[in-house]
């Protein structure tokens, strides 16, 4: 017997993930009291924001699932139905103005793009970012593809990378794509791997991180990992040391789940900050000696890097229109490659004293 107060039992992948999904997602059981009504009435007197119109959309594009099968909003809700939905956000009040900012652009069709982010482009505009974005580079590489003449303040983002991370973001330039691509991140098919610096010399070569993920009850601006169930979302992230550097490490993280900020939270968790992250206390010596000359080291390496040591590496996933897998990888950026060679000659004299 399903409770009163579990009769809507909804979740939402938000726009505010590390590497997740920029489509609203919600799943849905039906009070077993309910009497017959068509689905979009049904689903607008219970989700925020979802008028008849998107509903409509969603169904058409075979977005809304009864029991795991595509209906149409005409469809009548029955009791225990189980009912799973995804919906592009509500166009915001944002006038995106196209600029010429250089992409640096890994793959294109014409479904798709594939672009390697430099640390610091903030990727959609935003309250304190309303131009110099990548949305505002996309508008303007995109003039008269349909998608990016509609002032959304995300056209063509599936997903997105934090401002000082650096990578691969893959992009839609039709709403088949879009529709299509946000599917796979939403079911967790695609690829993602990550490098990243971390402070000190981990005690296992490679691990699974656990813990839910949600902003911080002190501190609005930054995330943190919730030993209660109750609070934040589940968040998964899988490591593995690829180089030992003395005091930091080098490590490789894959994600299974994408929260904000959720490499950098998760690492925090469990006691190695990613080298210089500001945000969760790696932008000071945490690990290494007292020496004078061992701190100035260390500034040196902060100023080579100015950002937190993070790089989404490597993106894969199924072509929305030919069905063909895609993996792409990216190089490490000069400012992470070269305090990596930094460290490992650090290490090498350290050991040869």
């Amino acid at each position: 017997m399903i409770d009163e107060n579990e009769l809507i039992d909804e979740f939402e992948e938000l726009e505010e993930t590390e590497d997740g999904a920029l489509f609203e997602h919600h799943n849905i059981v039906v009070d077993p009291g309910q009497s017959l009504l068509r689905i979009d009435k049904f689903l607008s007197n219970r989700l925020l924001n979802a008028t008849r119109s998107r509903l409509q959309s969603a169904a058409d594009a075979g977005n809304i699932l009864v029991n795991k099968q595509a209906v149409k909003s005409s469809y009548k809700v029955k009791p225990g139905d189980e009912i799973s939905i995804m919906m592009d956000y509500p166009r915001r009040e944002l006038k995106i103005i196209a600029e010429d900012i250089p992409l640096n652009i890994v793959y294109e069709d014409d479904d798709v793009m594939v672009v390697n982010k430099p640390a610091g482009l903030v990727v959609h505009p935003g309250h304190g970012n309303y131009s110099g974005t990548l949305v505002n580079a996309l508008a303007f590489h995109f003039k008269g593809l349909p998608l990016f003449n509609s002032d959304d303040p995300r056209p063509g983002l599936i997903h997105r990378i934090d401002k000082n991370t650096s990578g691969l973001l893959v992009v839609a330039k039709t709403i088949e794509a879009k529709v299509k691509l946000s599917l796979q991140f939403f079911e967790k098919t695609t690829k993602r791997r990550y490098v990243a610096l971390v402070w000190g010399d981990m005690e296992n070569n490679e691990g699974t991180i656990t813990g839910n993920i949600g902003r911080s009850l002190k501190n609005r601006q930054v995330f943190t990992v919730f030993p209660d169930e109750d609070y934040g979302k589940p968040a998964v992230t899988h490591y593995k040391v690829i180089e030992r550097l003395g005091y930091v490490n080098l490590v490789e993280c894959r994600l299974e789940t994408g929260r904000t900020h959720q490499i950098r939270v998760h690492m925090k968790h469990i006691g190695h900050p990613l080298f210089n992250d500001d945000n969760y206390g790696g932008d000071r010596i945490l690990k290494g000696t007292t020496f004078t000359k061992y701190k100035q080291f260390v500034a040196n390496c902060f100023e080579m890097i100015p950002r937190q040591a993070l790089h989404a590496q490597m993106l894969g996933f199924v072509h929305p229109v030919t069905g063909e897998e895609m993996i792409f990888e990216s190089a490490l950026p000069d400012d992470l490659a070269n305090v990596i060679v930094k460290w490992r000659n650090y290490l090498s004299n350290r050991i040869n004293e």
